[in-house]
């Protein structure tokens, strides 16, 4: 029997590497997988956009790139990572339906990937309405005289960039004569629709507030007061203000495996707080410890309240790994009256399991 030089060898060791990188590569697939492919949203009210999101997962062995996402009608616009999903990750496309047109629905959406030179379909389906609950029967706390609302105070809650929620408030006409609502001193990033646009005595209605993520400045916490008006000529005013809260928050679902294990961890010493007797002294004051137990400096890059019965003061924004910084939370009595508000203390840091934390603050007289 002949033998192989010994000559020969690293040859035949370089050709059968190459061939066994080829086959890696040539198995080496993403997969695109959808588990609710199809959703029904059931009611949408007339002409107030509606956003559907829709989960990914690469079920592949490769990063998987989404090239396109092609709606098959104008009246839905989508967005989509544009980073790759690695294998076994997940990621969201987000769809936005105009809801222009009356009537029952079904949109579908074609996902154009390098995991298959077919797309993946997903859809969504319901109901265009002019009135959703119209036997609503909820009470109307807040008394503005010609009119009543079930709620001043908005907050829209958790928003990614690209995100369009819509808020609610309820409204009924306690006056004989006809109603036009209109809100005054919205700001750019803030959208509303009347339903009905005028309303008749004794009559109740909706007016939608819409959230465009995108026109916000910042990540964080973003606070401003709008005002109803309740009649021709009607100013501003503590009777008529509405408040309107909307948290940004970062996106992390780009980071790989080696960010995610050196990435910094977050923890606190305690996630409530409670005044007492406040009414009795000017201001009060508590301190929580935030430490970081994580691998690399922990950044605060948002520190802020809800209302202005509460003020902070952080020793440091950049924590190194095992080390803590003291966060100062005061109470102030003379805004106390007037909150509108639920006290709390939000933080918005680069530890990516916690990227918000809200500390709750409960106040009393």
């Amino acid at each position: 029997m002949a033998l192989t030089p010994l000559c020969s060898w690293p040859r035949l060791t370089f050709t059968l590497l190459i061939s066994l990188l080829f086959a890696l590569i040539a198995n080496a697939q993403p997969s695109v997988r959808v588990d609710n492919p199809i959703v029904n949203v059931g009611d949408l009210l007339f002409q107030t956009p509606k956003q559907i999101n829709f989960e990914i997962v690469n079920s592949g062995n490769a990063p998987l790139r989404i090239t396109d996402v092609h709606p098959s009608c104008g009246c839905t616009s989508a967005i989509w990572p544009k980073q790759p999903v690695e294998p076994g990750q997940s990621a969201q496309i987000k769809a936005t339906f105009d809801a222009a047109m009356l009537g029952t629905f079904y949109k579908d959406l074609a996902i154009y990937s390098n995991a298959s030179d077919q797309p993946t379909y997903i859809a969504f389906q319901g109901r265009v309405v002019t009135t959703i609950d119209a036997d609503y029967d909820g009470s109307y706390p807040v008394d503005l005289g010609v009119v009543r609302l079930n709620t001043n105070d908005i907050e829209f809650d958790n928003v990614k960039r690209g995100d369009l929620p819509v808020a609610q408030i309820m409204i009924v006409n306690s006056s004989r004569s006809s109603f036009t609502p209109q809100l005054m001193h919205l700001p750019r990033y803030l959208s509303a629709r009347y339903l009905p646009e005028q309303l008749s005595g004794g009559r109740q209605g909706r007016i939608m507030i819409t959230l465009d993520s995108n026109l916000l400045p910042s990540m964080g916490l973003h606070q401003t007061s709008i005002y109803l008006s309740r009649f021709p000529g009607d100013k501003v005013s503590p009777e008529n203000e509405i408040s309107v809260s909307a948290l940004l928050l970062p996106n992390f679902t780009s980071y790989s495996e080696a960010q995610l294990a050196k990435a910094p961890v977050m923890e606190l010493s305690a996630d409530s707080l409670s005044f007492t007797n406040l009414g009795k002294k000017t201001r009060q004051q508590q301190v929580i410890t935030i430490r970081n137990t994580g691998q690399t400096p922990l950044t605060v890059s948002r520190l802020q309240v809800y209302g202005k019965v509460l003020s902070v003061r952080l020793s440091s924004k950049t924590i190194k790994p095992g080390k803590s910084a003291k966060l100062k939370v005061i109470a102030s009595q003379k805004y106390l009256k007037n909150n509108k508000t639920r006290p709390r203390v939000l933080l918005i840091t680069n530890d990516p399991k916690r990227p918000k934390v809200v500390v709750n603050v409960k106040v009393k007289s």
